[in-house]
């Protein structure tokens, strides 16, 4: 099989990919730009469920655990 204009396929992607990231920059700048300041407050949603995974389970209870220096 013959490759289209004579590039390999995964090449011709990131042409496509790169012209059409620059014709969006280009024709959309204003709105990207004007967005970007909310990416923060749109990101601590899931900065609080990271950082959280791992105290699913503890519903308080620790009297099973003893940790070193406590009285047992």
């Amino acid at each position: 099989m013959t490759k289209p204009f004579g590039i390999p396929f995964w090449l011709g992607v990131v042409l496509f990919v790169a012209i059409a990231t620059f014709f969006l920059w280009e024709e959309h700048k204003a709105h990207i730009l004007g967005a970007v300041i909310w990416l923060p407050l749109l990101a601590c949603p899931l900065i609080h469920f990271f950082m959280h995974r791992g105290h699913g389970g503890d519903r308080g209870d620790h009297s099973h655990q003893h940790h070193d220096g406590d009285p047992q």
